[in-house]
């Protein structure tokens, strides 16, 4: 299936690791040219080698989106580096420490919604005029399977990710008849270093083996094992592209079906 994304200008939020690299992967797999941005110079550039080994098109932009005065500035570099206004926008951020709903201090919240929900909306902010000008443009948010299921003992990606929810389908409603699309994708257990860091802070937390921790996690999982990145990488894909162009305002699940409700 040709998902008509070849020179699609694609600016992948930490892209340069874990789910961030995947879409990236995919997306350039299908044409698309990419800018992948994140903190860390060294894995932007490996994610960018790999992408170009494999025939694709991409640059790196070293950025951290928790700095909100520079989005502006950013999100400019990187159009000029696509040559022309994002056409794709892949908000990712990263999650905060485990803990507990109850007993955390304020300002822990306060900075946690900068990092996780304002810069977001103020990422999307900026890169929208040039979509909507342009009469087309994808919006994909990742968040997390918390947003439908409260995961234990993560209460701030749960209730700051469920933020993101109301905004981005209030947003979708907003561009729908402009060509935009807005979307979010909800991974459950797709093994990234994310999961590994969960998974042994589970296994320090109950006392048990690492081994015992993904045992349990994959008995809730109906098709018995974690995701792959490339699987999620490729459904973002698809969704970001003109085979997607009436979808809009959902969330899709990418959890091997551990989900449990309708």
């Amino acid at each position: 299936m040709d998902l008509r994304l070849n020179n699609k200008r694609a600016l992948v939020m930490g892209g340069g690791a874990g789910l961030g690299r995947a879409v990236a992967l995919s997306l350039a797999a299908e044409g698309a040219h990419i800018v992948v941005a994140g903190r860390t110079q060294e894995k932007l550039d490996d994610a960018v080698a790999e992408i170009t080994a494999a025939g694709g098109k991409a640059s790196a932009l070293v950025w951290d989106l928790t700095e909100l005065n520079q989005i502006e500035a950013r999100a400019a570099q990187a159009a000029s580096q696509l040559g022309g206004p994002i056409q794709i926008l892949f908000n990712n951020g990263g999650g905060p420490a485990p803990g507990t709903a109850y007993g955390q201090a304020a300002d822990a919240w306060q900075s946690q919604f900068q990092n996780m929900v304002l810069s977001i909306i103020r990422l999307t902010d900026a890169v929208l005029p040039g979509m909507l000008e342009q009469g087309w443009g994808r919006v994909i948010t990742n968040a997390s399977s918390g947003v439908i299921i409260p995961i234990p003992n993560l209460a701030m990606s749960n209730t700051l990710r469920s933020a993101l929810v109301g905004w981005s389908k209030t947003l979708a409603n907003e561009v729908a008849a402009k060509g935009v699309t807005v979307n979010m994708v909800l991974p459950g257990r797709v093994y990234t270093d994310r999961i590994a860091f969960l998974d042994n802070a589970r296994a320090g937390r109950e006392g048990i083996s690492l081994e015992e921790v993904e045992k349990k996690s994959k008995a809730t999982i109906p098709v018995g094992r974690y995701g792959r990145p490339d699987e999620y990488g490729d459904f973002v894909a698809f969704l970001a592209s003109e085979r997607a162009s009436y979808i809009t305002g959902s969330m899709h699940r990418i959890d091997g079906g551990a989900t449990l409700s309708v």
